[in-house]
């Protein structure tokens, strides 16, 4: 028995309408595959996806038969509905034959009740629900159910459902769905989950300023979950809102209070707004937690020479120099230095840029202009034509033809010994 009942079901499960060809299938195919990959599914839900992907394949391969069979490769509306009634009157045979078995039954019962009333104490009920949201996209929020649906046989039976929200219709597997019983508040990490979700398929569709406002559902449910604070104030950082951004990192920081993240992320966000001395602060403070950071005390010192704050920059600087020495962060110290008026250090630095990666442009650059404020002038010729060998430079171009120029000329050997003869001489 195959999985897809008859033609009408296979059309449900894939949102199509009739008149359909091989191509409406295929998009139909590819737009439900995307809906419903396992991959993104919600933590749980997984084989649920690929249950329901299965029979949407099943659905589509029996769909593009039909047409490929049908003449001019297309089914019309009346041959699906011929094979629907067909396959309605297969399934209203079959629900007459077990109404009949299920009467014989409930007669036997009766007698059974009649002459054993206490053999069974279990009640012969049922409950019906009517709205439901669906946990794989809880942003479609609460909708009616229009009709539940089963295809399979024996052991592998699957039940799904057609949902009316208010984006429209949807074809949902029983797995993911979730009734709502309005008279009872849903719990808090329900309602967290349901909202990080749908604002992680907004961000992944690039509306940060939709899943922003999700998050802000997600939050009011557990304010001082981290991981909801993160996804808001990321959310809030890409839609633009720094404000808003900056608010919710502060809560963050409040909650997590001993890692570095939180401050790294309001350092930047600071940064953004131009607040540079509350940036300087919040990325002193992520150095702080993680001392073993050298980006963090290289962003604490590229900060506070931004504020002019020399001691303090030369201080985060040299901190980072002794955990990870790295280029930029020895050419912002020697920038740092020159700015303090220590061309000794200034010098040392740079050296030391250059030592650490001789094929590096700038720190051959910065080299040159630094031995160029001391007596060392054939050095600092020599690092101008290594700057100048690895890439163009007009400023150590610049500076290479006015050191050239200043250096005190040599008279030519010859000359000097005529010079030194007339001497004798004289």
């Amino acid at each position: 028995m195959p999985r897809i009942l008859d033609v009408e079901q296979a059309l449900l499960l894939l949102e199509l309408e009739p008149p359909f060809d091989q191509r409406a299938v295929q998009l139909a195919r590819r737009r439900m595959a995307k809906r419903w990959h396992p991959d993104i599914a919600p933590p749980g839900r997984q084989h649920e996806h690929q249950r329901h992907l299965q029979a949407i394949n099943e659905a589509a391969d029996e769909l593009e038969q039909l047409a490929e069979s049908s003449r001019g490769g297309k089914v019309s509306r009346n041959a699906v509905k011929v094979s629907a009634a067909a396959a309605r009157k297969a399934r209203a045979e079959e629900g007459r034959r077990a109404y009949e078995a299920e009467q014989r039954q409930r007669v036997r019962e009766e007698e059974r009740q009649k002459h054993d009333p206490f053999g069974s104490r279990v009640p012969d009920h049922s409950v019906v629900h009517r709205y439901a949201r669906c946990l794989s996209y809880p942003e479609w929020g609460v909708g009616s159910v229009t009709g539940i649906y089963f295809s399979g046989s024996e052991d592998d039976v699957q039940q799904w459902a057609r949902v009316k929200f208010s984006i429209g219709v949807r074809t949902i597997p029983a797995g993911s769905l979730q009734f709502v019983d309005f008279s009872k508040p849903d719990p808090a990490a329900d309602r967290v989950q349901r909202f990080m979700t749908a604002a992680q398929h907004a961000l992944a569709e690039g509306d940060a300023a939709l899943a922003a406002q999700r998050l802000v559902y997600a939050r009011d449910a557990d304010p001082s979950n981290p991981i909801v604070l993160r996804l808001l104030t990321s959310a809030f950082w890409q839609a633009g809102n720094l404000p808003a951004a900056a608010r919710t990192v502060r809560d963050w920081a409040r909650v997590e209070t001993d890692r570095p993240t939180p401050e790294r992320f309001a350092a930047r966000i600071y940064e953004d707004m131009g607040a540079i001395d509350l940036a300087a602060e919040a990325a002193a403070r992520a150095a702080n937690r993680a001392p073993n950071d050298a980006s963090a005390w290289e962003r604490v010192g590229r900060l506070r020479l931004r504020l002019m704050d020399r001691a303090g920059a030369i201080s985060a600087l040299e901190q980072a120099r002794l955990v990870e020495p790295t280029v930029d962060g020895l050419l912002s110290l020697a920038l740092a230095y020159h700015l303090a008026g220590d061309v000794g250090a200034e010098v040392s630095a740079a050296e030391a840029a250059t030592r650490l990666d001789p094929d590096s442009q700038s720190a051959w650059g910065s080299c040159a202009h630094a031995l160029a404020r001391t007596d060392r002038i054939n050095e600092c010729i020599e690092a101008c034509h290594r700057a100048l060998a690895l890439g163009e430079d007009p400023e150590v171009a610049d500076l290479l033809a006015r050191v050239e120029a200043s250096r005190p000329r040599a008279l030519p050997e010859q000359n000097a010994d005529e010079l030194g003869s007339e001497r004798d001489a004289a």
